[in-house]
């Protein structure tokens, strides 16, 4: 068999992103809670976050990043064929939000559905809409995590509300074609995803229409999370690299879940992967969940840090526990 035979690929045509009008410092919420600038910066390395108005939805930030997205991949919303919107804080218990941005965008046909897997979520999104794309039910898709989380906090638990912001991102992907022997092959290299429900109980929230009929609020035991995060996150990266014959030493850029510095110090240090390599946006924009990967991407990308042919790591944890890793050549 020849090895020049054609892959198609899922290529990042666009990224964008989207953050509500007002930010906040850790000055200005602790003078509703309990809490300090040094506690939080020292603990996590927040320093600010944004938190969604009346105005501002899940939805309308979706579109506003997914619009940006398209602007940046020089396409409209009626040349997408498939939506998957990763978000843990819809505007509705159902239809899915990626419907709202559907009509939004003026995509008339195709599929658009919501996953559900937190703060993985992009990165289940991603991989979901790439295998849909490579399996033939479309040429172009828009993957988006969007999120209020400010929405679903309990304001008087001052170790988890202090954590967590609004905002979204998105990424258009469209397939191409390019050799199988092509050396530095652009677009989706590998994906890997896990979960391990019997953690199900360490980040949560305490209500759903099946179990209280209410929406509930966050639950999390932080510690626990954590030593989660860093074994789980050092090991799906390199499941996700290995098969590709690389090494930490070969990626240009991680651009993690942005849930806590302390985790992706404690990250970088077990994969030998130098900070500089690292991708960090929890300082301006706190943990956004499904939008913390994509909102990550894309500021970088604009900022000029990753540029076109670099080789990305994408990486995340959340609730569930789920976890997750992508290689992509950018």
């Amino acid at each position: 068999m020849s090895n020049h035979a054609p892959v198609e690929r899922s290529v990042i045509l666009g990224t964008g992103s989207a953050l509500p009008a007002r930010r906040v410092s850790n000055a200005e919420l602790s003078e509703t809670v309990d809490t300090s600038d040094e506690w939080i910066t020292e603990r996590t390395g927040i320093k600010f976050r944004h938190i969604a108005g009346p105005d501002e939805t899940t939805s309308t930030l979706a579109i506003d990043a997914a619009r940006a997205a398209l602007d940046a991949a020089g396409l409209a919303g009626s040349d997408i064929d498939l939506i998957v919107l990763a978000t843990a804080t819809p505007d509705n218990t159902f239809p899915a939000t990626a419907t709202k941005v559907q009509a939004a965008i003026g995509m008339t046909g195709g599929i658009a559905f919501d996953v559900a897997a937190v703060c993985s979520g992009f990165l289940y999104a991603l991989s979901v809409a790439d295998s849909m794309l490579r399996t033939g039910m479309g040429k172009r898709a828009l993957v988006i995590g969007a999120e209020t989380f400010t929405r679903i906090l309990d304001w008087e638990d001052r170790g988890t509300c202090v954590l967590f912001g609004d905002g979204a991102g998105a990424v258009v992907l469209g397939l191409e074609t390019a050799a199988e022997s092509d050396a530095a092959p652009r677009g989706i290299l590998a994906t890997q995803l896990h979960a391990d429900g019997r953690h199900y109980d360490l980040l949560y929230v305490d209500g759903g229409p099946s179990t209280t009929g209410t929406v509930g609020k966050v639950r999390m035991k932080g510690r626990e999370v954590f030593r989660h995060a860093v074994v789980n996150l050092a090991e799906v990266m390199e499941q996700v690299m290995k098969p590709l014959g690389l090494t930490s030493a070969d990626i240009d850029w991680v651009v993690p879940h942005q849930a806590n510095a302390r985790i992706l110090d404690a990250t970088a240090r077990k994969l030998g992967l130098p900070p500089q390599k690292v991708v960090i946006t929890v300082d301006q924009h706190a943990n956004t969940s499904a939008a913390s990967v994509p909102l990550a991407l894309d500021t970088a990308v604009r900022d000029g840090r990753i540029k076109r042919g670099d080789l990305l790591v994408l990486e995340a944890m959340g609730g569930g526990l789920t976890w997750g890793a992508a290689v992509v050549r950018y």
